[in-house]
């Protein structure tokens, strides 16, 4: 196998990650990028080449950061390819801290979104050079001018330094290749100094155990020596050192300034987390590199094994998605109704989506996700005060004094022609509007503060079926307000299961225990005896529905004969009934479950 040479030059090296909004066109572009320098050889090309997950592939996104080192016109360039989506905005702030210049793509069709701006000022924080490039301008929907104009007042970007590519075609890519060089910093660094590397990513492979993604700051990693993780206080022998280039290609070293990975037998997932300080056992650095701030989950939901057997298996895998994608966070518990599992806390809806998809997929398990919640911070009357993320656990009415429930400031980007039916949305869902700004004659720029429970379930779908998929969200937490919040318990037989319980608005709280009695009147099957089924606010009952019993015909034997005997069959076939009624317990089968869990079908 091709080694790379001993050591570059810092002053060849240019870092950049590229971002930009949901499907502008990075992946193609990286697709591009390692066309035209040559990286990957013709006949194995394929589009999307980065994006390594089925999942990924199918819903046409990126979902985890990837890097791959080429080299263009004497040049070595390290590229991260990151994800759009907000949910995953915490891969893209990680890949930043490893760059030192970003390409900044906005689609010369759409302009600026919602994410572009996100995006942009999580670029700027980090101190890096912006190049921004219009791409898709050989749409005929194209209109480049006006997206420079709005770069320009908004951004701040002259129009004069706005690139103009396609990467589908490959045109104006070299140009862009060349201003990356002009324009993005070499990486600083001394080479001589004690070893200073900094993890931004980690995969789990079964066979080598962790490996991880590394940029070195301070110093010179060489293969096969000792190296101490200095947040988990670790020493390992390193194993494997090299860069991608997509290809993994083993180096003898790797300077301050690039980019590679390193295998080190590690097979504790807990060992190499992204944030964590690499340096040399021998000669230790004294300070370790700052880590990353660790995300807050926003949404939470539990995920139990059907077969009960598979809860081992199932925390072997989330512990190995966790250095995958260190957002989640997880602790075990258990309901009456779905056995043991655990509680689950995800950055958005998609992000709880995707992880649920992984598990099932790459680990081979089948699971159950009950409804999504957010956390709500209950206080007491003897003046404590509880945070909520399971609908379960909120204390009983007679101890609370309030609640108060989380929200987010919301951004959205909507042509003008849609701005009626987006601000009935909002307001639809108890949003309360900041701001109102119009960024040209088609497009506004919104700003709400919205309760994040509304958000989580189905406002996104709702915003684009409403704007035909123009309109584009982005959101930060933005604290806690006190409202008239309460725990809607579903009751079946007068006995409650815990897996349907949830916290809603007094508002809607009728509305949702309605249609959830409804539905599970629909998956529930018939019994030998009436099962009613009750939505019920503490002891109120605000909506019930009933599952009719299944009779048995007694009276299939008698041919005729005396009416008294007919009657005492069904007699008995009644006290039978009343005694079933009192001691009989519904089986909820999974498959009701899982159906009547699916997010808001």
């Amino acid at each position: 196998m091709a080694r790379t040479p001993s050591s570059t030059p810092i002053s060849t090296i240019r870092n950049f990650s590229i971002i930009s909004h949901v499907d502008h066109g990075k992946s193609t572009l990286s697709d591009r990028i390692l066309e035209i320098t040559g990286a990957v050889d013709p006949r194995l090309m394929r589009a999307q080449y980065l994006d390594s997950m089925d999942i990924e592939r199918e819903r046409g996104i990126t979902i985890k950061a990837q890097n791959v080192r080429v080299h263009y016109q004497g040049y070595v360039l390290q590229l991260i390819d990151t994800p759009g989506h907000v949910d995953f905005g915490y891969e893209v702030s990680r890949s930043l801290a490893a760059c030192e210049g970003a390409i900044l793509l906005v689609d010369a069709s759409q302009g600026i979104q919602a994410q572009t701006l996100a995006n942009c000022y999580q670029a700027l924080e980090h101190d890096l050079t912006i190049v921004a490039a219009l791409n898709k301008i050989d749409l005929p929907a194209a209109d480049p001018e006006r997206c420079k104009e709005e770069l320009d007042r908004v951004l701040g970007i002259p129009a004069g330094e706005v690139l103009s590519i396609s990467a589908k075609t490959g045109q104006g890519v070299a140009e862009l290749l060349g201003a990356v060089i002009e324009r993005v910093p070499a990486p600083q660094g001394d080479p001589d100094a004690p070893l200073r590397a900094l993890i931004f990513d980690s995969t789990y492979d079964q066979y080598r155990g962790v490996i991880s993604s590394i940029r070195v700051v301070d110093g010179t990693v060489r293969a096969h020596t000792r190296i101490r993780m200095m947040q988990a206080g670790s020493n390992h022998e390193l194993e494997e050192l090299g860069v991608r280039t997509p290809e993994m290609v083993p180096a003898d070293r790797l300077g301050p300034g690039e980019v590679g990975f390193v295998v080190a037998g590690i097979k504790d997932v807990a060992g190499a987390r992204s944030g964590e300080t690499i340096t040399e056992a021998a000669r230790p650095a004294a300070q370790p590199l700052e880590g990353y701030r660790d995300p807050k989950p926003m949404v939470f939901c539990g995920i139990y094994p059907i077969d009960g057997d598979d809860l081992g298996d199932l925390r072997d895998a989330l512990d190995k998605l966790k250095l995958n994608d260190a957002s989640i966070t997880y602790e075990p518990e258990s309901s009456r109704a779905l056995g043991f599992g655990f509680r689950c806390g995800f950055l958005g809806l998609l992000h709880m989506e995707i992880v649920r998809e992984r598990l099932e997929r790459e680990f081979n398990l089948d699971l159950i996700a009950t409804a999504p919640s957010v956390v709500y911070r209950a206080h007491l009357s003897d003046g404590t005060e509880v945070d909520v993320d399971n609908p379960t656990d909120l204390p009983d009415a007679s101890r609370l004094d309030h609640i108060d429930e989380p929200l987010l400031s919301i951004t959205i980007l909507t042509p003008s022609e849609y701005l009626g039916p987006v601000m009935d949305l909002c307001q639809s869902r108890r949003a309360e509007m900041t701001k109102m700004e119009y960024l040209s004659a088609e497009r506004v720029e919104l700003g709400y503060v919205i309760p994040l429970a509304e958000v989580i379930i189905d406002f996104f779908d709702a915003l684009k079926s409403r704007t035909k998929g123009y309109a584009s969200l982005d959101y930060e937490p933005h604290g806690y307000v006190t409202a008239q919040l309460v725990r809607v318990d579903l009751l079946i037989n007068h006995e409650p299961v815990d897996a349907f319980s949830t916290i809603v608005h007094r508002s809607s709280a009728e509305y949702y225990g309605r249609r959830m009695a409804e539905r599970l009147r629909e998956l529930i099957p018939r019994q030998l005896f009436d099962v009613p089924i009750q939505a019920a606010i503490g002891g109120r009952v605000i909506a019930r529905e009933t599952v009719k019993a299944r009779r048995k015909d007694v009276l299939a034997k008698c041919y005729g004969g005396d009416i008294t005997r007919k009657r005492k069959l069904l007699e008995k076939q009644k006290e039978g009934k009343k005694r079933m009624k009192n001691i009989g317990r519904v089986e909820i089968p999974q498959e009701a479950f899982v159906a009547a869990l699916k997010l808001e079908e």
